[in-house]
């Protein structure tokens, strides 16, 4: 497991920096309105203002809770697959092949 991005919560969502070889950008996670069926619950947005993914909110098999985070960019090979948790007052959100 690797951390691609430390994030601070707000009072509306995330806000943090990611880092891998290919991307380096601010990003925050914004709340989707009134997201309904399978729609993100938060959107992705990149410091320009494009939305680069979605996050989906989850429990552990223990009961804790997470965001399932999707990545997308056509700079990308495919799509990055990584959960943003919570970790001694941390969020960081880790990417897992």
């Amino acid at each position: 497991m690797t951390t691609i991005a430390t994030l601070s919560k707000t009072d509306t969502g995330y806000i943090g920096e990611i880092q891998t070889l290919s991307l380096n950008s601010r990003i925050n996670l914004i709340p989707t309105p009134s997201a309904k069926g399978q729609a993100p619950d938060f959107q992705v947005i990149a410091h320009d203002g494009i939305e680069i993914g979605g996050a989906w909110q989850r429990r552990s098999k223990n009961g804790n809770a997470y965001l399932s985070v999707r990545l997308d960019d056509p700079s990308f090979a495919g799509p990055v697959f990584a959960n943003l948790i919570e970790r001694d007052g941390q969020y960081m959100l880790i990417w897992n092949r």
